[in-house]
């Protein structure tokens, strides 16, 4: 059965995660945060059709809608995006040799994959509380 304590620690992850991706993202304009395109390594600079900063910016929209997606009603499948793209990030970063950030990225992940799950919990439950008679005979956390 669903249990609503969990419910703190959903909204938790999707403000948190949610609210990260858009900064870093919207950061990619302005740089306060970082110098994005350091963390680019060699192999991705030397593919992409793109310069580093003209990349960062692409990177910085796809963030953006990803944290908004997060936050607002479609926090699983931004979720799922995010935990995706996070790793791919890691992924970059050992390349580059950024190993201490490329472990926080994939924790990052495995956060945003809990939010996922967490929220496919949540909503099914919610479906089932609006379907009558339904609440009381499913078990949603199956």
């Amino acid at each position: 059965m669903y249990d609503d304590r969990l419910d703190s620690a959903r909204i938790a992850l999707k403000i948190g995660l949610g609210g990260a991706a858009f900064l870093a993202g919207a950061d990619k304009f302005f740089g306060f945060l970082a110098d994005w395109p350091r963390y680019l390594s060699p192999l991705a600079a030397a593919i992409l059709p793109l310069t580093p900063r003209t990349f960062m910016h692409v990177a910085g929209v796809i963030e953006m809608v990803v944290g908004l997606a997060i936050l607002g009603r479609w926090t699983r499948l931004g979720s799922v995006v995010a935990a995706a793209w996070l790793v791919a990030i890691a992924v970059n970063l050992v390349l580059a040799g950024f190993f201490d950030v490329a472990v926080r990225d994939v924790e990052m992940a495995i956060a945003a994959y809990a939010l996922a799950r967490l929220t496919e919990v949540h909503d099914a439950h919610r479906a089932a509380l609006s379907t009558p008679g339904v609440a009381s005979r499913v078990d949603v956390a199956a």
